[in-house]
């Protein structure tokens, strides 16, 4: 019989390798993908060393052409059929977007919109088949325009939308379809995007682990959106009484200053 696995991207540090911590604990049979073999072995072993069932890990870029195909590809040969995709890879990037690399800011979009909807319609499914569930990982950016992060957070506000109407579609079909929406969280990400935390990160941050369980119980029990942490639920009410103009005047503001 044909081994039903939960799918988590960007497993290697951060948020991935919490959530991949989290669905073992749960027993979810893991699979695991990021760029680095070394850090995924080692998340791999530390999950088998507090007693729950090995992950697979699978060194792939997602960024690279064909990425997608080729992860399909070693599934298939692994026998395994994908029950839960949950897409946690992504990076962002700070600066103007006008004076940040062209490329970069388009193998951001890659990354972040183009590989999280291949494989959440590649795998579609088998997930349908199972009654399994996807989680995507957006963003509080998702809410709102981001100066100075221009691309990653209409990329976040993609993936917000694509999810929620995906929901639509697969939640009559008994698939569980959740959007992880965290503020920011101290881990690689911040490095990578060169990202200075200000006072509203210290206000609306939280661990890496606290947010993984949230999303985690969140799409357990069928949320469509999951805003781990009392600041970042407040934020999505606010604007429902903020004019547009004043928000992006706001964020502007606040972007400024790191």
């Amino acid at each position: 019989m044909t081994e039903r696995v939960t799918l988590i991207t960007g497993a290697s540090s951060g948020i991935g390798a919490e959530l991949a911590r989290i669905f073992a604990q749960n027993g979810a049979r893991t699979v695991l993908v990021a760029r680095r073999a070394d850090r995924l072995e080692q998340l791999a072993s530390a999950i088998a060393a507090s007693g729950q069932p090995k992950p697979a890990t699978i060194a792939l870029d997602l960024t690279e052409r064909d990425a997608c195909d080729r992860l399909a590809a070693i599934l298939q040969d692994m026998d395994v059929e994908v029950e839960t995709v949950v897409n946690n890879a992504g990076y962002g990037l700070f600066g103007e977007a006008v004076d940040l690399g062209r490329a970069e800011q388009l193998a951001m979009v890659n990354l972040n919109v183009s590989v999280l909807t291949d494989l959440t319609l590649r795998f579609a499914g088998s997930i349908v088949r199972n009654r399994g569930g996807i989680l995507n990982v957006a963003s509080i950016a998702s809410f709102l325009p981001g100066p100075r992060m221009a691309v990653y957070y209409a990329t976040k506000a993609y993936v917000l939308s694509f999810t929620e109407a995906m929901r639509g579609e697969l939640g009559p079909k008994g698939v569980r379809v959740t959007a992880l929406c965290p503020g920011p969280v101290p881990t690689e990400f911040q490095d990578v995007a060169g990202f200075k935390p200000g006072l509203d990160s210290a206000v609306l941050n939280l661990s890496a682990a606290a947010v993984a369980r949230a999303g985690y119980r969140g799409l357990m029990s069928n949320k469509r959106l999951v805003l781990p942490g009392v600041g970042v639920r407040m934020i999505p009410f606010m604007l429902r009484f903020a004019p547009r103009s004043l928000v992006l005047a706001s964020v502007a503001r606040v972007q400024q200053k790191r």
